[in-house]
């Protein structure tokens, strides 16, 4: 598979099971992304149910120009199924700690569309895992933007999300070293 369908994830990953399989009926593709987090993953989990308010991604192109938050609101870790994410999702499914699942509530651009972030364990801490399966039905023009549209934009949206949790979780390690060193 193309680099386009599967930035950072692996043959394992992509045979998993993900919680968005069951929200699009006869879906036409699916997209994986992953990457690395040196940080635990309850801290990780915190940073993905930032996306409630923002998308992490190209914020002068997916946010109206505004910057995404870059200090976490606990407030926002409260899931309810329903809830809007990045003004496009709705929440309709989550695990605290594990995954958080959305559905595109503008199917007339997007068709159907729902996506899993997952955290889980991984080599530097934790690794999200992200499935994302649509069906466009007739449009040939979506089936083809969409795939790279994504990458480009997901691609940006981990890496942010990776570098502010790593960022908390390094600033939580000196503050807990200096507390314990010798005066």
């Amino acid at each position: 598979m193309s680099v386009i369908y599967t930035w950072g994830s692996t043959a394992q990953e992509r045979s998993d099971d993900f919680a968005c399989d069951r929200y699009v009926t006869a879906p036409n593709g699916s997209c994986f992304r992953a990457v690395d987090v040196a940080a635990p993953v309850q801290q990780t989990f915190r940073w993905l149910c930032q996306l409630r308010v923002a998308p992490y991604s190209y914020d002068w192109l997916d946010n109206r120009g505004r910057r995404s938050p870059r200090r976490r609101d606990p407030q926002l870790e409260k899931l309810a199924r329903g809830q809007s994410v990045m003004r496009i999702f709705r929440l309709v499914d989550f695990e605290p700690d594990r995954h958080i699942t959305l559905l595109c509530a503008t199917t007339k651009v997007f068709g159907d569309l729902a996506v899993t972030y997952t955290v889980r364990p991984g080599p530097l801490g934790s690794r999200i895992v992200v499935k994302l399966v649509f069906r466009l039905g007739d449009r040939p023009v979506m089936r083809w933007l969409l795939p790279p549209g994504d990458l480009i934009m997901m691609r940006k949206q981990l890496l942010t999300l990776k570098r502010l949790a790593e960022r908390e979780h390094a600033q939580a390690a000196r503050a807990s070293a200096a507390r314990f060193e010798p005066a």
